[in-house]
């Protein structure tokens, strides 16, 4: 009977089978490295090109927050040219407003009666004076009234004093005034209505 002794074939094939599996776990230690240094260089290559993004994003909008504040600052430079603009075109539209004022003053205060100031606030006019007696204030708030252009007097206080020994009254009252349009003002206003702010109509009986 022939005996076989299979022991050195079983230890090689066993040894055979331990080499495969070293190889195979290099190979999978190997690709496992260069799966991990590939992701590793990706994702480092996008963390890089957002950084660079962000950077970009940061330096515009610096400039534009500039080029906010130089929009801002010229805003408020054309808001002060325009208002100044408005105050000159005022100033202009009634230059002429003082002197229409006091010359009708000078034409309605009768004899007797002496104002000692004039103040103004818009188109209300305050007037303090002296005045022979109380018939004269009545004269001029009368006359005040028939003015085309002076409406509205309101007396505000009137009271007796004495002033180089003479008995007069010292009167305070209020009136309005209506201010001159220009002839453009007067073109541009609707047709069949008289412009706003022009003077008082005359009726037949010579009041306003």
């Amino acid at each position: 009977m022939i005996r076989v002794n299979l022991l050195p074939h079983r230890e090689q094939k066993r040894k055979a089978r331990r080499e495969q599996f070293y190889a195979l776990s290099g190979l999978m230690l190997v690709l496992g490295g260069l799966v991990w240094f590939l992701g590793y260089t990706v994702l480092n290559g996008y963390i890089s090109a957002q950084e660079s993004k962000n950077a970009f994003l940061k330096k515009e909008i610096t400039l534009l927050d500039k080029q906010i504040d130089e929009i801002k600052k010229l805003k408020e430079q054309t808001e002060a040219l325009l208002s100044r603009k408005q105050i000159i075109e005022s100033l202009q539209a009634n230059r002429t407003e003082t002197v229409h004022l006091f010359n009708e003053l000078a034409r309605q205060v009768p004899s007797g009666v002496y104002l000692k100031s004039v103040k103004q606030a818009g188109q209300k006019i305050t007037l303090n004076g002296l005045a022979q007696s109380n018939a004269k204030v009545s004269t001029l708030m009368r006359n005040l009234d028939d003015s085309p252009v002076l409406e509205k007097p309101d007396l505000v206080e009137i009271k007796a004093v004495t002033v180089d020994k003479r008995r007069l009254s010292d009167f305070t009252l209020r009136i309005q005034f209506t201010r001159q349009q220009s002839s453009e003002e007067t073109k541009a206003a609707p047709a069949g209505r008289p412009p706003a702010g022009t003077a008082k109509p005359t009726r037949k009986d010579g009041k306003s």
